[in-house]
């Protein structure tokens, strides 16, 4: 069926989920707010599903960002000196798990490149592994200015086959990294890493009564984990219930109580909760573990 007759003989049964869209655009919407009512308008008809209305809304959202509104800041780089032996930087790349790191001379400032870690395989085996410096490994990294439009890098991503850019501010200095993960992570929601732990990624303690935990950890693991019992029948998980607290959308930064408990939202989108600061009560015991 041609894109040009979308209107084709070919029956409604068959008819693309683009043609469904197209025929959804009844009056020609004339600017974003139009668009994403005919979008709401598509889901409550079924032309399309929850899921497929998510990520239209992601790539509306990621054609007007800038990378300087999603890049790793600074201070959370993971970055490895190439001045280092093999002994010293080879424990940074195994706790962090990582794919991808900054090669630096010295400072941050100073990228000489990226290296990958699979690119230390060639060098684990041989009894010589020692004698070859990170500087033999590195590929050129990429640089982009902070206000370089999101939707530009992907497709750059995607021409030049890089899965990382170095971000740097209008005096040349470093502020940031992006992957393309943070970016299909803005469309498709959170992509999980094989080497993520479940209940270690979810919920971490941060210090005293202080944990940082993930909106989307289940309700019933997050009561066993705290001893506590919030209401399930508000929602099945978490960041639900810190939702439907909140009575709206919160930004970052945003705080909310819940009884004794103290809510503050370290990450979100206009769609969704991500990562939650979660302040325990005093002297209250936590399990620190999920019963099996």
């Amino acid at each position: 069926m041609s894109e040009d007759n979308p209107h084709s003989s070919n029956g409604s049964a068959s008819k693309s989920f683009l043609d469904k869209i197209v025929q959804a655009f009844t009056g020609e919407p004339q600017n974003k707010e139009e668009l994403v009512d005919v979008i709401n308008d598509a889901e409550d008809r079924e032309l399309i599903k929850p899921e497929t209305k998510q990520m239209i809304e992601g790539v509306l959202e990621v054609s007007e960002m800038r990378v300087r509104e999603i890049m790793i800041p600074r201070s959370q780089i993971v970055s490895l000196d190439i001045n280092q032996p093999l002994a010293d930087f080879l424990p940074i790349i195994l706790e962090s798990a990582h794919s991808r790191f900054p090669v630096v001379n010295d400072d941050i400032d100073h990228v000489e490149g990226i290296l990958l870690a699979k690119d230390l395989l060639a060098h684990a085996f041989k009894e010589d592994g020692d004698n070859f410096t990170l500087s033999d490994l590195i590929r050129p990294a990429m640089i982009i200015p902070e206000s370089k439009k999101v939707e530009s890098l992907l497709k750059e991503f995607r021409a030049k086959r890089y899965h990382m850019a170095i971000v740097v501010d209008e005096y040349g200095g470093v502020s940031g990294l992006v992957t393309i993960e943070d970016i299909l992570e803005l469309i498709v929601g959170e992509i999980e890493d094989e080497t993520d732990d479940e209940l270690e990624e979810e919920i971490k303690h941060l210090a005293g009564n202080v944990y940082q935990v993930k909106a989307l950890t289940d309700l019933e693991d997050f009561d066993d984990y705290f001893n506590c019992e919030f209401d399930e029948a508000d929602s099945d998980t978490i960041g639900g219930i810190v939702l439907h607290q909140f009575g709206h959308m919160p930004q970052k930064g945003e705080e909310v109580a819940i009884g004794d408990w103290a809510f503050k939202v370290m990450s979100a989108d206009s769609r969704r909760l991500q990562v939650l600061q979660v302040t325990v009560p005093k002297d209250h015991e936590v399990n620190g573990k999920v019963a099996d």
